[in-house]
């Protein structure tokens, strides 16, 4: 059987000396591995980094197998964000901690359409870091842990939103949360308000602790499997900058 489909690569793996096991984000048939014969060669090796955009074939005797993929450049994102060592961090980060989330093989358009967002996003606005912290917002509710931050979790009130509960992932107003307010997770504004504009570095680091509060709690740890060290490493870089 085959299929054809577009995707981002996610990961690149050494197969033998020159094939490579990678996995896609495609749209219509969700995270898919496959083996690239001559992947990691100098035709493909190019193609074959993460975030960029392919054209794939599929071809497998039956459907659990591992198969084979055929791919085609469609768009170099990686090459375009060589030369700036966060954005960098934050595309490796945002692909490995798609592959890690998403079970295989099961399609998720909207994380799909996401990564594209967030792709252009890093390669056009410095306001990428908010995008970034959506954008695994977005992944969190896909897979059915997502947050409530339309009111708050105590009074009902839609004003002056300012924590997150970690245990029932709902806002929680100032006042409400005035007694307890070390226990739980800061709410930056710009997940509230839409803004495009840039968030203060704080802000960032708040919404990253926020998504990866959830991720590690929700969708890791029951699987016994950490953070990804490349979201650890995006972390640290942003924590490094200035005020």
């Amino acid at each position: 059987m085959n299929w054809s489909d577009e995707g981002y690569v996610l990961s690149v793996r050494r197969h033998g000396e020159a094939a490579a096991i990678v996995n896609l984000l495609t749209r219509a048939h969700g995270r898919h591995a496959g083996l690239v014969r001559g992947g990691m060669g100098r035709r493909l090796r190019g193609v074959l980094q993460p975030g960029n955009r392919v054209a794939a074939e599929w071809r497998g005797r039956l459907a659990e197998h591992l198969g084979t993929y055929t791919v085609e450049a469609l768009r170099d994102h990686a090459a375009g964000l060589l030369s700036d060592g966060d954005r960098l961090a934050g595309l490796t980060a945002a692909a490995a901690v798609t592959e890690a989330a998403l079970p295989e093989r099961e399609p998720h358009e909207t994380i799909h359409d996401g990564f594209a967002v967030l792709l252009e996003a890093l390669a056009g606005t410095r306001a990428w870091p908010a995008v970034y912290v959506r954008f695994e917002l977005g992944l969190l509710a896909e897979l059915g842990f997502g947050l409530d931050l339309s009111h708050c979790a105590a009074t009902g009130n839609t004003e002056d939103l300012t924590y997150v509960s970690p245990r029932s992932a709902r806002a929680v107003s100032r006042e409400a949360a005035a007694p307890y307010k070390d226990k739980l997770l800061p709410l930056p504004p710009f997940l509230l308000n839409g803004s495009v504009d840039e968030p203060s570095r704080q802000d960032v680091l708040d919404g990253l602790r926020l998504t990866g509060h959830f991720l590690e709690t929700a969708v890791f740890a029951p699987h016994n499997r950490p953070l990804p060290g490349a979201r650890e490493r995006l972390v640290e870089r942003i924590s490094r900058h200035e005020t």
